[in-house]
């Protein structure tokens, strides 16, 4: 057993890893997305159709909601490695942090100007406080936290509320409009309309579809169990820290299944039951696919040849802000009519393919600039403006 398990001195290696196969998985998503521009070919044959098909089903269920959830919960880890650093030297990082966050709109405000739908940074920005609030909470209390936000408490207060009410309905937030706009605005294929449309209507509507689909909650929960997960040292190879990621793989897989048929079950009742109760079901069988996901990972990293196949990702992971960017400049340029104007010519297939060769290229790219650098392009700028004034 002790020759499969990586070394106390990997154990950011197993976060960098981790983060990078969030990072891809996302950048496969948005590439079938067309980045949230919907066209596709119109008159593809019926085998390409048929595989089509296949590819959507397999990687939304794989990934869709759950790379972002992996994501969210690095967030909350690296926050605890931070603010651990600076509670060793006697400093208290939680005001810089809050800077920090500030940065982290202005990174925000760079991808959305490619990214129609708005971006998840500015929700990480927002959500972010939450870490601010609770950096001296003990740890029970920062996991009961983090349970109450998984628990999705507003969509529940909202459905007791109809349930008491049958008038009662949700607030209608526009989103759908505002999706409409920017949908009009991108096959215009003006490029300055296009950016300026983004950074504000844009991340106004990303920033509501939030709301609506229990995002904000979920987000907070996880930023926070992914503070606790850093407190408790669960990243670190030890024996009982296997057994509890075991533990956690085996739970999460037997209640993946039944919460999924509940939610599928639920989304055939009335509206506003879809809307809220549906809701919860949705995210919460999306946590525990990523916590299949994050635990196989885990487990699996702990063997030499794994560690291998994987390697290139801890690159990927080292670099995930300026990938994360980039894939959204790429894809733009790919897909949209100020660009080359692919999307109508992609089907979900070639639109994996095409995900997969940027990802591959990133990769290439990580190992070039980190054998010359410390950090990514971006991390350095993040870093660098986080202790402006301290030297570092």
């Amino acid at each position: 057993m002790e020759q499969h398990l990586i070394k106390k001195s990997t154990r950011i290696e197993v976060v960098d890893a981790l983060r990078g196969f969030a990072v891809m998985a996302i950048i496969l998503v948005h590439n079938l997305e067309h980045f949230i521009f919907p066209v596709y070919p119109a008159d593809s044959p019926g085998w390409l159709n048929v595989l089509d098909q296949g590819v959507f089903n397999v990687t939304f269920s794989l990934f869709a909601g759950k790379a972002y959830a992996i994501f969210a919960l690095l967030f909350g880890f690296t926050f605890y490695i931070q603010s651990s650093n600076q509670k060793k030297q006697g400093k208290d990082f939680g005001y810089r942090f809050l800077w920090r966050l500030v940065l982290l709109v202005g990174f925000a405000t760079l991808n959305a100007a490619f990214f129609p739908a708005g971006d998840v940074l500015l929700l990480f920005a927002v959500v972010g406080l939450v870490l601010f609030f609770a950096r001296n909470w003990s740890d029970r209390a920062v996991l009961f936290a983090s349970i109450l936000f998984l628990l999705q408490p507003v969509e529940w207060c909202h459905y007791i509320a109809h349930w008491i009410n049958p008038a009662h309905q949700l607030p209608d937030l526009k989103v759908g409009e505002m999706y409409a706009e920017v949908a009009a605005y991108t096959k215009a294929g003006d490029f300055w309309p296009f950016v300026w449309g983004n950074i504000t209507l844009g991340q106004k509507a990303s920033l509501l579809w939030a709301v609506n689909a229990g995002r904000f909650f979920q987000t907070a929960g996880l930023f926070l169990l992914g503070f606790y997960m850093g407190r408790k040292q669960l990243f670190l190879s030890s024996e009982s820290n296997l057994r509890l990621w075991t533990k956690t793989l085996i739970i999460s897989a037997v209640s993946f299944a039944p919460l999924y048929t509940l939610k599928d079950l639920i989304m055939k009742n009335d509206a506003i039951t879809q809307q809220t109760v549906g809701t919860v079901f949705d995210m919460w069988q999306k946590l525990a696919f990523t916590l299949v996901l994050v635990a196989s990972f885990v487990l699996l990293y702990q063997n030499e040849k794994f560690c291998r196949i994987v390697g290139n990702l801890r690159f990927y992971g080292r670099m995930s802000l300026t990938n994360y960017i980039a894939q959204s400049v790429m894809g733009a340029v790919i897909y949209f009519p100020f660009g080359l104007s692919l999307a109508p010519h992609c089907g979900y297939a070639v639109s994996l393919l095409i995900g997969v060769l940027t990802f591959l290229l990133q990769v290439q790219c990580c190992k070039w600039w980190l054998g010359k650098h410390k950090q990514g392009p971006l991390e350095q700028v993040w870093h660098k403006w986080t202790w402006l004034g301290t030297g570092k």
